[in-house]
C-alpha cells in the first residue's frame, strides 16, 4: 500500500486475496451506510419525540454529520496515501460502534449533534472513500472498475437491508435498544474484517528510508499536479452540481410526489427505487465504458436526469409517469461513486489517489448536505416547479463539465517518477 516500495505491476496483481479484500470491504461498507446513515431516516421521528425536539432540529443533526465527513475527507485522504486502510478503518470501525452505543444514550439534542458529528467524522474512515482507496493499491486499471463496481454493487443495497431492519428492531426494542442492537451488528462485522483482511498488495515490499522519502515526494508532485490542473477543479464544480441535485431529489422527492396527488405510501415506494437504479446505473456504466470513455456515458446520463427532472411537471400527475420520471433520474444516482475514482486513477495515478480524492470529497460531500436545506428554502417561497427547474439545470450544467472533463482523460496515468 502507500509509504511503500512498488515493482511493475501485471495484469495478475489482486488475485485471489485482492478479491477476498474487495468482499470484506463490500461487506463492511455495507454494515456501514446501513447502521451510520441509513438508519437514522427511520430513527428521525422517534428520537425527536423522545427527546421533545423538532424533527427539522433532529435533521440538522445528520446535516452536521455529513459536514464533519467532508472536514475530515482531507486528513483521512492524506493518511491513507501515507500509511494506507487497515489501521486507520480497524479504529474508525471502533469508534463508530462506541458512537453508535453513545447514540442510544443522548438525552439531549445537544448530545445527538456531538454523537453526530463524531459519526460522520468515522464515517469518512471506514466507507466508500477508504475502501476505494484501498482497491486502487491493490488493483491494476484493467481491475479497478470491477472491483468497485462489486463493492458498491453490494453496498447498494443496504438500504433495502437496514432502513426495514431497523423498523423491526424499533419496533421490538425502541429506538436506543434498535441502536445497541446495531452497534453490535456494526461491531462484530466491520472490526474483525477491517483488522483481518485489509492487507498491503503482494505486490509491494518493505520501504528502505530512501524509497520512502521518494514515496512522499511523489505524493506531494501527484498531488500538487491535481490542485494546480484547471480540469480538477470542472471536474470538482461539475460533481457539486450533480451532488447538489442528487441529495435535493433523494430528500424532496416524496414530497413532491405527495403535492402531485400520490398518497404517501405510494410515493414513498417510487422515491425507494432510486436505491435499486443506483446499482442499475453502475452496471451500466461499468458495460458501456468498455466501448466509451467514462466522461461520454456520464455526461449522457445526466442529461438523461435533466430530461427526467424536467418531464416530472407534466408526467409525474400519474403513477405510471411517476415511475418513468424517477428512473430517468434513479439511473445517475449512483454512478459518480464508481467513475470518479476510475477518472482520478486514470488521470493522475495511484500513488497520491487519497490525497486527491479526499480535496474532492470535501466540496462535494458539503454541497450534497448543504443543497436539501436550500431546496426548502426554494420550495417555500418558489414552489416545486422552481426547485425540478433549478435542479434541471444544475444536471445539465453537470453534463457540460463532464464532457468539458473528457479531453483530461489519460490512457497511462502522469509519471511521477
Amino acid at each position: 500500500m502507500p509509504a511503500t516500495t512498488t515493482v511493475p505491476a501485471d495484469l495478475t496483481v489482486g488475485g485471489h486475496r485482492g478479491w477476498r479484500v474487495v468482499a470484506a470491504l463490500a461487506v463492511t461498507s455495507t454494515v456501514g451506510y446501513g447502521t451510520l446513515h441509513y438508519a437514522y431516516a427511520v430513527l428521525l421521528t422517534t428520537m425527536a419525540t423522545d427527546l421533545g425536539a423538532s424533527t427539522t432540529a433532529v435533521t440538522g443533526a445528520l446535516t452536521a454529520s455529513v459536514l464533519a465527513g467532508a472536514v475530515m475527507a482531507i486528513p483521512v485522504g492524506r493518511w491513507l496515501d501515507r500509511h494506507g486502510g487497515r489501521a486507520l478503518m480497524t479504529a474508525g470501525s471502533l469508534t463508530a460502534t462506541a458512537l453508535l452505543i453513545a447514540w442510544s444514550q443522548v438525552r439531549t439534542i445537544g448530545q445527538l449533534y456531538a454523537v453526530m458529528i463524531g459519526v460522520g467524522i468515522t464515517g469518512a474512515m471506514v466507507l466508500y472513500e477508504p475502501a476505494f482507496a484501498v482497491i486502487v493499491s491493490w488493483f491494476t486499471p484493467d481491475r479497478r472498475a470491477t472491483a468497485m463496481l462489486a463493492v458498491t454493487v453490494v453496498a447498494g443495497f443496504a438500504s433495502t437491508i437496514f432502513m426495514p431492519l431497523t423498523g423491526v428492531l424499533v419496533a421490538h426494542l425502541g429506538w436506543r435498544g434498535a441502536l445497541l442492537a446495531l452497534a453490535a451488528v456494526h461491531g462484530a462485522v466491520t472490526v474483525p474484517l477491517h483488522a483481518l483482511a485489509i492487507r498491503r498488495p503482494p505486490h509491494t515490499t518493505a520501504p528502505t528510508p530512501s524509497a520512502r522519502t521518494d514515496h512522499t515526494r511523489r505524493q506531494v508532485a501527484a498531488a500538487r499536479t491535481a490542485l494546480h490542473d484547471p480540469r480538477f477543479w470542472i471536474l470538482a464544480a461539475t460533481l457539486v452540481a450533480h451532488g447538489a441535485a442528487t441529495s435535493t431529489i433523494g430528500v424532496h422527492l416524496v414530497g413532491y410526489l405527495v403535492s402531485r396527488g400520490h398518497p404517501a405510501t405510494v410515493a414513498a415506494t417510487v422515491a425507494g427505487l432510486l436505491g435499486v437504479l443506483s446499482v442499475t446505473g453502475r452496471l451500466v456504466l461499468t458495460g458501456a465504458r468498455r466501448r466509451l470513455p467514462v466522461t461520454t456515458v456520464v455526461a449522457a446520463v445526466f442529461a438523461i436526469q435533466a430530461v427526467a427532472v424536467l418531464a416530472m411537471p407534466v408526467a409525474a400527475s400519474t403513477r405510471a409517469g411517476a415511475v418513468v420520471t424517477v428512473i430517468g433520474f434513479g439511473l445517475g444516482f449512483g454512478i459518480v461513486s464508481l467513475a470518479t475514482p476510475a477518472l482520478l486513477a486514470d488521470r493522475y495515478g495511484s500513488v497520491a489517489y487519497a490525497t486527491i480524492a479526499g480535496r474532492l470529497a470535501a466540496p462535494v460531500t458539503t454541497a450534497k448536505a448543504a443543497a436539501p436545506l436550500g431546496a426548502a428554502a426554494l420550495v417555500h417561497h418558489g414552489g416545486y416547479h422552481v426547485l425540478l427547474a433549478c435542479v434541471a439545470t444544475a444536471c445539465l450544467l453537470a453534463a457540460a463539465g463532464m464532457v468539458a472533463v473528457r479531453g483530461s482523460t489519460r490512457r497511462e496515468p502522469i509519471d511521477f517518477r
